[in-house]
């Protein structure tokens, strides 16, 4: 590992990713691993630090996730979170049991050993700066009835004897709590001391230096040969595209592609940014194979591997005009990897991605993903870094399959036209009222659903479109977005009014989890 990292143990928790981000936020870069990585191959990364996700289960759960009782004797520091916690204490001979009262959400820990302050050798540096006492955020239904011999109790609350706690002759820390969550006070402070004060990390996580590690690294494996990039004209392919340009110059060729999914105008849009860019581009239209191939095709998962397919085809037959082509650069991000493939053996999968888990046996290029371990807003940091303009950088993200997953049904292009119509409409007033860069994401969504309305003095029989507009981080959480009223009341008046073919609005207000972003 180039960086001082530290490695998180995902044992199923909705908050891992949040760890690895409030790491990234601190400048100390940080990776999510599967629980039960042997100890061998954690050793091989020479990580800073480790830290054990919370998790749903209980460890006496039968197919619990364990990990490997060896990282303990690493001489490296682990905090254990929540059921990371009661996973060290149950591996280190502690007593973890069923809470006669369980905690979810928030709670109260005060910071010493029950009877006065933490002593110096007792694990104070996790605490250092925090209050005697804080309000944090729990979700436990067992917790540590007794430590493990060895270790100090740091902290306690009112349902719970053994709210954190510290072996520091071996570097072990573990919470009860969720320091990750931006309910707990000075959680961030936690964290810092953990990966500062106690595994020593100076911050060396910084974007100017991912930008100069991943221009030599692109550069060394490119090696004077060919490779494309596929541009789907948002931020995460642009940037990936602008790195690699500045890596190999005119070695790089993009090829964009019009799927026939994209919003309205979308694909002249793209062709003049890029010519703006100054990037090599290749503009393929391709909508007709893309909406044959889709047509009557209803299920979610069928349309995203067609639309993935087709783009592989589509690349394959541009590349093979530009000569012999080695490499095929896309711009997938960590939650792409993350979302894609489950890391807790007893988690689902949540959606496929076109552009993630390699590319069929067939396809002689090799991939290049430049920002494959960077979250969302690293990836605009980036943009910014590379002079992208703030209008750009600030684009909410747009999924690969398109529209095609905005519609639920049949992919027509009568649907199409529909839907392309109302989502401009939700853009331009959510950008009008100010509320564009503040939301992750704003669309429209047509829903296979007609219903009875009255226009003029005739009744109509028409479509409904659902508003989803989210607030995030980095998209793996999401809660939907407390528009004000006037907003919404004028995008469905233009709606209903502007789209002949749609007569009824309805807002989403489901956050994620436990729904998607998307509705497909």
């Amino acid at each position: 590992m180039a960086h001082q990292t530290i490695i998180v143990l995902d044992f199923g928790s909705q908050y891992t990713q949040l760890i690895a981000r409030r790491l990234r936020e601190l400048s100390v870069y940080s990776e999510v691993w599967a629980p039960d990585t042997p100890a061998e191959k954690i050793a091989e990364g020479k990580p800073a630090g480790i830290i054990l996700s919370g998790g749903p289960k209980s460890v006496s759960d039968p197919g619990a996730p364990q990990c490997d009782r060896r990282l303990f004797d690493l001489d490296v520091p682990v905090l254990g979170i929540c059921y990371g916690m009661q996973l060290m204490a149950h591996a280190l001979g502690g007593t973890v049991a069923p809470a006669p009262q369980r905690e979810f959400g928030h709670a109260r820990v005060r910071i010493g050993c029950g009877s006065g302050a933490i002593g110096p050798g007792d694990g104070a540096a996790l605490f250092t700066g925090v209050p005697d006492e804080i309000k944090v955020w729990a979700s436990h239904g067992d917790f540590v009835a007794a430590a493990p011999a060895g270790f100090s109790v740091l902290g306690t609350s009112a349902n719970a004897p053994v709210a954190a706690m510290a072996d520091t002759r071996r570097s072990l820390y573990a919470l009860l709590f969720h320091p990750e969550v931006a309910h707990t006070e000075r959680g961030l402070e936690i964290l810092r001391n953990f990966a500062y004060g106690i595994c020593g990390c100076t911050g060396d996580w910084t974007m100017a230096s991912f930008v100069a590690e991943a221009t030599a690294r692109i550069r060394a494996r490119v090696d004077g040969r060919r490779i494309v990039c596929a541009l789907s004209g948002g931020v995460d392919s642009t940037v990936a595209a602008l790195i690699i340009h500045r890596a190999v110059g005119q070695q790089l060729t993009c090829i964009f592609v019009d799927n026939g999914v994209l919003r309205l105008n979308e694909a002249d849009q793209v062709r003049k940014r890029f010519e703006r860019l100054q990037l090599p581009l290749v503009f393929a239209d391709a909508s007709s194979l893309f909406l044959d191939r889709l047509a009557g095709v209803v299920d979610p998962e069928k349309k995203r591997k067609i639309i993935g397919a087709t783009f592989i085809d589509v690349f394959e037959t541009e590349a093979e005009k530009l000569g012999q082509v080695e490499f095929l650069a896309q711009g997938t991000l960590y939650p792409d990897v993350i979302e894609s493939v489950p890391i807790v053996g007893q988690a689902s999968l949540i959606k496929s991605h076109h552009n993630v888990g390699g590319l069929p046996e067939r396809m002689r290029m090799k991939l290049v993903e430049p920002l494959r371990e960077l979250f969302k807003d690293e990836v605009r940091r980036v943009g910014r870094q590379l002079g992208l303009d703030e209008e750009f950088v600030v684009r909410q993200p747009f999924p690969g399959p398109g529209l095609a997953v905005r519609i639920l049904g049949e992919v027509t292009p009568e649907r199409l036209n529909l839907l392309r119509r109302a989502d401009a409409v939700v853009a331009e007033e959510v950008r009008r009222d100010g509320w564009y860069s503040r939301l992750w994401q704003s669309f429209a969504v047509l829903l296979p659903v007609q219903s009875v309305g009255v226009m003029g003095d005739e009744r109509t029989y028409e479509y409904t479109v659902a508003i989803r507009a989210v607030e995030s981080r980095d998209g793996m959480t999401a809660d939907w977005a407390r528009l004000p009223h006037d907003l919404l009341a004028r995008i469905s008046s233009r709606i209903v009014n502007e789209v002949r073919g749609i007569n009824r609005v309805v807002y989403d207000i489901s956050s994620k989890p436990p729904s998607t972003i998307e509705w497909e």
